[in-house]
């Protein structure tokens, strides 16, 4: 099959540790269970940047975010950038986005065609950081621990009714695709914004979760004074001082998550149903995937922002025609998305080649080729200066020019509890890898960078909130006027296009 349909399945902070070889067995997740059965599953795949904007250009464009410039969450994702719906709309696919994508700036498509869904998230320069002010809280948008504290049952949320919007709007989508009214191949990408903090659910998913043995994390909180420079950041970034977190708020929080897992899990069966009865799931390569994950408690962290496992790794599952159903251990990264998608669908993006981080997971997924040390860029709230991560085989190293360097071997110590760039033992693979580091970054050109970036916001920012007011913020197009039956339409002709299947 040479043009296959694409459909990517991508939700927002799924922890990849709980993503081994598909969902932890302890998780209430039946279809993705079965989805990750009959897909080639990357069980190390991280995310090329452990914020939500940074991590999603990146996801679409192959690129770090010191190519895309989209350092954190208010860095505009520039319109001369291409995206893996660029790339299959100009070779004839049909693009469409149902959900979260984080675009920052005027352009709230990036190629793609159809967008269904408003974004859960602004579109301006609101949420810039301020390295001119290190340590500064910016309380109204950064992340708190109030998440925590608050987590709970509830019926309806603000991110429920998003992820609701979402789904329904998708398998809308999905309806109308089976119709086969349109001649082209089509990618659909679906993308919630569960289970993301707040750890809030439905009553029926966190009932699930009533005796879970994974309610306290595997790592104990760590006392600040002998965390490492970064985390210890993140933690007044979160404003730690001002809540005591009690081990029962830990417990509750990890169960909204778990459950809020589960309400994904059932998004993703109606999905895959409409999918097979609309009989397009034969054509159709479906890819899973997150744009980051969340530490849960563990060491004491929440949320994301720091390339330790929990929150940098994040599932990654792709069931293809073609593709044998196995576990793949080599490390990945989600900037490898977009030349894979290419890949599948026949295009030559080699041209681009010089300006791109990713790799086709083509090889790797037949047992034919390897992938090289994955890179990993942090430049957001919570940080001084940019930190940037290289995963190698089984070692995994941080530098930043703020902090010590980190250096972890995951196979003797998957929890990375001890530090061993000060060991003499490990000096050869620090200096080894070091020196990939120094040949892939500058860290003080890239540092200019993101200051030069943030001052150019704050202005921006403050001058366009002055005077009228036209917000980037997207507005789902809808033509009334086509929809249903109207008089300029012939009502036999329509009924008939619009059922499927026909003749039965």
């Amino acid at each position: 099959m040479s043009r296959p349909n694409f459909l990517i399945l991508m939700v927002d902070q799924y922890n990849g540790t709980l993503f081994p070889d598909g969902p932890a067995e302890f998780l209430h997740a039946p279809h993705l269970k079965a989805l990750a059965k009959r897909s080639v599953r990357f069980a190390n795949t991280y995310t090329a940047s452990p914020l939500c904007a940074p991590a999603r250009a990146s996801f679409m464009s192959g690129q770090l975010p010191s190519r895309t410039r989209v350092y954190d969450n208010a860095a505009e994702f520039a319109s001369d950038i291409p995206t893996f719906a660029h790339h299959l709309r100009a070779a004839g696919y049909h693009t469409a986005l149902s959900g979260k994508m984080h675009f920052v700036g005027p352009d709230q498509l990036h190629g793609f065609e159809e967008r269904l869904t408003t974004d859960i998230y602004p579109a301006d320069f609101g949420w810039t950081p301020d390295y001119t002010k290190p340590g500064e809280r910016i309380d109204w948008w950064y992340h708190n621990l109030g998440s925590v504290t608050g987590a709970g049952v509830a019926e309806i949320t603000n991110q429920m009714e998003y992820d609701d919007e979402v789904a329904y709007n998708a398998t809308r989508k999905l309806y109308d695709l089976s119709r086969r009214q349109d001649d082209r191949p089509w990618c659909l990408t679906v993308s919630f914004t569960h289970p993301h903090d707040p750890y809030v659910a439905r009553r029926k998913f966190w009932d699930l979760y009533e005796d879970c043995p994974h309610l306290d994390p595997e790592v104990g909180t760590i006392p600040f004074e002998e965390q490492d420079q970064h985390s210890q950041r993140l933690l007044k970034a979160c404003d730690h001082d001002a809540f005591e977190i009690t081990r029962e708020q830990v417990r509750n929080a990890r169960r909204g998550y778990f459950a809020n897992i589960s309400y994904i899990d059932e998004k993703v069966g109606e999905l895959l149903d409409v999918l097979e009865r609309g009989r397009m799931a034969e054509d159709t390569v479906i890819l899973f995937v997150s744009d980051h994950g969340d530490m849960l408690g563990e060491r004491g962290l929440w949320f994301k922002m720091c390339f330790f496992d929990g929150s940098a790794r994040v599932p990654l599952a792709i069931a293809a025609p073609g593709w044998e159903p196995k576990l793949v251990s080599q490390p990945v990264s989600t900037l490898d998305v977009t030349p894979t998608l290419a890949a599948l669908a026949g295009i030559d993006i080699t041209k681009l080649k010089p300006w791109t981080d990713g790799e086709d997971l083509t090889p790797l997924a037949k047992g034919t080729g390897t992938r090289g040390p994955v890179p990993m860029e942090y430049a957001a709230e919570g940080s001084i200066a940019p930190l940037v991560g290289l995963r190698d085989g089984k070692f995994k190293l941080t530098l930043c020019d703020a902090d010590a360097p980190m250096l972890f071997d995951l196979d003797a110590d998957p929890r990375e509890l001890k530090n061993l760039a000060n060991d003499p033992a490990y000096a050869e693979t620090l200096a080894h890898l070091t020196a990939q580091a120094e040949k892939r970054w500058n860290l003080a050109s890239f540092d200019a960078a993101v200051r030069e970036s943030q001052a150019r916001r704050w202005v921006v920012y403050e001058a366009l909130r002055n005077g009228a007011y036209y917000p980037w913020d997207y507005q789902p197009l809808q033509r009334a006027s086509e929809r249903y039956m109207r008089n300029h339409m012939d009502l036999n002709v329509l009924e008939e296009n619009q059922r499927y299947p026909r003749g039965e």
